[in-house]
């Protein structure tokens, strides 16, 4: 890593905003208005405060987008691609070739592994890890501590880009506080996985899950309560 004086490579635009101590890697791009804190470390060809592109037939939000905001000590790693729009809490950490699309909300010391995908309007709490390859579809709400597992695929559209009624109806599904979904799982559009709630590897989620409860299989169902010592309040 290199100081902003001597990063080879290193494209700035003007009105981005670099604060001091800030490390970047070789071959970062930095797009206009950018805005990243004291203490960022910023790998090799990563991207920020990209704008969208977007196809003709695309329904998501358009118009011009705030700043991209790096909040102090965030960690970006080699070719992590972030847009404009969003923000970064503090001590956030994002992989190898990740995409963090435009207004999205990132809570405080995040980590977002190699290869994630979080689709544009999502909301991320704090402390709340995202492994491996997992996919977070546009309009998801994930709350504080939860935990995603590698390849967890989440669905927005019932209609899968068919009929004009869907327009309205698009909605993520909202993972509360402490919950978390294991390895290769689906979660359907809407649902609600509840706080503290077990989503098995491999399941496939149709409907809501209830608070503190484990559900596994295809379709998921309720196996039995997620065991007390495993519980936030009780240290797990």
């Amino acid at each position: 890593m290199w100081p902003r004086e001597s990063a080879p490579g290193l494209v700035i635009a003007a009105s981005a905003e670099v604060a001091a101590e800030v490390m970047f890697g070789a071959h970062v791009v930095v797009h206009e208005g950018t805005v990243i804190a004291a203490g960022c470390t910023i790998g090799d060809g990563a991207v920020l405060g990209k704008q969208p592109v977007l196809a003709a037939s695309s329904t998501t939000r358009r118009g011009s987008l705030p700043p991209l905001r790096l909040a102090p000590g965030c960690r970006i790693s080699a070719g992590a691609v972030l847009s404009a729009g969003s923000t970064l809490g503090e001590g956030c950490v994002v992989g190898d070739l990740a995409t963090v699309r435009e207004r999205c909300t990132i809570g405080d010391r995040v980590m977002i592994g190699r290869g994630v995908c979080i689709e544009n309007d999502v909301v991320v709490g704090s402390d709340t890890r995202i492994q491996t390859n997992a996919y977070l579809t546009s309009y998801t709400t994930v709350e504080e501590r939860v935990f995603i597992a590698p390849c967890v695929i989440t669905t927005n559209d019932n209609f899968m880009g068919r009929t004009e009624r869907r327009h309205a109806l698009v909605k993520g599904p909202t993972i509360r506080r402490g919950a978390r979904v294991g390895g290769g799982a689906i979660l359907l559009p809407g649902i609600e996985v509840g706080e503290e709630a077990f989503v098995g590897a491999g399941a496939l989620v149709l409907r809501d899950v209830p608070a503190g409860t484990v559900v596994v299989g295809t379709p998921a169902r309720r196996l039995r309560d997620v065991p007390a010592d495993e519980l936030l309040e009780n240290g797990g």
